[in-house]
């Protein structure tokens, strides 16, 4: 979609998808999803048909998907990912379409969504939750395919690290909401402007990702700073009652004491207080890092990253 497109208009998507990495199971869902955002009016599917690969006929009239033919001509080259470039920007300059769908797990793909994007075309990526950041972040939005397919069975299957590794934590999710109620003075904030900025920051943010349908429900489940106000029909968010700073700092002294009264490595503080307290940040308390107070509490002293003790804590100093 050409990025201000009125609303009422149907957006034509050119939908290409790499056969060599994207499982036929997940037709139903890469058009299911698409609804949202306009109609498929061009939909191809690139591979190599002399092998098998699982996207069977039935299954591309079922979709009305055309396949496209590529030999491996030269081993070690990808055909598949020229001939959809190729095809790509035949569409864009010809004008036939107003945003783009690229199904596929595949980096190399990262500029083609980038040089689309260049255009003002609208760029969904679809492709499993292995794909490389580069990819899921040169797209306008990027859907997990395999994250929604175990969703809509009601079931999750156990993943290699390095296959999940890529979807935006729940940590990071948490940081960024934590930073919308502290631009708005830590006054509560519409959840529906907290999705928006969400959607914004991260194109593949999606509550399915995570197991959930609702981001009330995601909030309130796994984010323990927060708690949410209903206000006649309105949801809105806001911190819960933050540990007083003289609690916090009395906490770091302990645990510094604790190690002998010297850490190394300041981020342990950082650590040992998340760990005590869900959902700690020291922005709550107006600093943007930890070491800038850590500098604040009288009886200790930052060098670099590390953390001591005074020998002598003088007169009138907090403890």
């Amino acid at each position: 979609m050409r990025e201000n497109m009125i609303e009422e208009e149907k957006n034509q998507f050119a939908v290409l998808i790499d056969a060599d990495n994207i499982s036929p199971k997940y037709a139903p869902i890469i058009f299911q999803e698409l609804e949202a955002y306009g109609f498929p009016s061009c939909r191809r599917i690139y591979g190599n048909w002399s092998k098998a690969n699982g996207w069977n006929e039935e299954l591309l009239l079922e979709y009305s998907i055309i396949p496209v033919q590529q030999f491996s001509y030269t081993s070690g080259k990808n055909a598949t990912d020229m001939a959809m470039v190729i095809d790509a920007m035949d569409l864009l300059y010809g004008k036939k379409v107003d945003g783009f769908c690229i199904v596929t797990s595949d980096s190399d793909f990262t500029r083609l969504a980038m040089r689309l994007r260049e255009e003002h075309m609208y760029v969904i990526g679809m492709g499993e939750s292995k794909t490389p950041v580069a990819l899921t972040r040169a797209c306008n939005k990027f859907i997990h395919l395999n994250l929604i397919y175990e969703a809509d069975r009601g079931k999750e299957e156990d993943m290699e690290s390095d296959e999940i590794e890529n979807v935006t934590s729940l940590d990071e999710i948490s940081y960024t909401i934590a930073d919308i109620i502290s631009e708005n003075g830590n006054a509560p904030v519409d959840l529906g402007k907290i999705g928006n900025r969400l959607n914004a920051k991260y194109s593949d943010f999606d509550v399915r990702n995570y197991g959930y349908t609702k981001l009330s429900v995601l909030i309130d489940e796994e984010m323990d700073n927060f708690m949410l106000v209903q206000e006649d029909t309105n949801c809105y968010v806001e911190f819960k009652e933050l540990t007083s700073r003289e609690t916090i700092e009395e906490e770091v002294i302990h645990f510094v004491k604790k190690n002998g009264g010297s850490l190394d490595n300041l981020s342990a503080v950082t650590l040992e207080l998340k760990d005590k307290h869900s959902g700690f940040n020291i922005k709550d308390y107006g600093y943007s890092r930890m070491s800038s107070f850590l500098r604040s509490i009288r009886c200790l002293t930052v060098n670099g990253n590390t953390v001591r003790l005074k020998k002598r804590r003088e007169k009138g100093e907090r403890r």
